[in-house]
């Protein structure tokens, strides 16, 4: 049974409107041409955040989010999804948007990575920031 959960790791933090968001983002899945298998959201700290960014991509970086693509059968969605709510907030204030509003673009961001977008150079940077937007119309605030 296709499904998306969502945890916290180290942080307090209620995430409001899950059955919204769940649907929307399979909504996002299967106009992308996907399917879903299993996607898991685990909101955590910086510090998590950072020690999984050590530990598995060698980098010495504070992020947003990282994303696992765990998938083994093309087209069929399963991963896991690490978002920093210590970055979702600094960022929303950084770029005047609601805390909601930053977290939805980082959650469909990564779903986004794994329907095959990239955002490593300036063109791929460029449709990622366009599926965002698109996607983001298509779900209220």
């Amino acid at each position: 049974m296709p499904s998306i959960n969502f945890f916290q790791e180290d942080v307090n933090f209620k995430l409001s409107g899950k059955l919204k968001l769940k649907q929307w983002i399979k909504d996002t899945i299967a106009a992308e041409g996907y399917k879903l298998d299993e996607l898991n959201y685990i909101f955590c700290s910086d510090e998590y955040l950072l020690g999984i960014n050590q530990q598995y991509l060698d980098h010495d970086t504070y992020t947003d989010i990282i994303t696992f693509d765990n998938s083994e059968t093309p087209k069929l969605i399963t991963g896991d999804i690490f978002i920093s709510i210590e970055r979702i907030r600094e960022n929303a204030e950084k770029f005047s948007v609601s805390v909601n509003r930053e977290l939805q673009r980082v959650v469909i961001h990564g779903a986004l990575h794994l329907l095959g977008y990239k955002d490593k150079k300036p063109a791929e940077k460029k449709l990622m920031t366009e599926k965002e937007d698109f996607y983001l119309m298509k779900v209220s605030e």
